[in-house]
């Protein structure tokens, strides 16, 4: 798996998301938006992956996993997301919902509500949380 692998998986989880939500199958809906995130932060730690490099251990075990306030900060761009979410509240405000987003949601059931929440949170072409990451990728 590379970066630009990464980066389709992050637009074709988004947008199962949303044919998901289409059909009513919110739990599903909110699941997959939230991988959609997840892959996207990837793609940001596999950016920063040089060609022949011999990857940090740490890093690289740190890396699997899916919590996303984890993945931020591998990334490295958790300081310069700080400054953007001091000057935009409503970034802030979606990344607020987006981060609670747990691969273990899969066994949750999640409302309409749920599931627009954070599809909006995360797609929002002005505030949201995955056209941040995307300017970074």
């Amino acid at each position: 798996m590379n970066r630009t692998d990464l980066k389709k998986l992050t637009r074709m989880r988004l947008k199962e998301a949303k044919a998901l939500y289409k059909q009513r199958h919110y739990s599903g809906a909110y699941y997959l938006a939230g991988y959609a995130v997840e892959c996207a932060l990837k793609a940001c730690i596999a950016k920063e992956t040089r060609r022949y490099d011999f990857p940090d251990k740490g890093k690289v075990q740190k890396s699997y996993t899916h919590e996303l306030k984890t993945l931020l900060g591998i990334t490295g761009l958790d300081g310069t997301f700080d400054l953007a979410i001091r000057s935009n509240s409503k970034l802030d405000l979606n990344w607020t919902f987006v981060r609670n987003w747990s691969e273990e949601s899969r066994y949750e059931f999640r409302s309409q509500a749920d599931a627009h929440a954070i599809i909006e949170a995360i797609s929002n072409s002005t505030n949201g949380v995955l056209p941040w990451i995307m300017q970074h990728w």
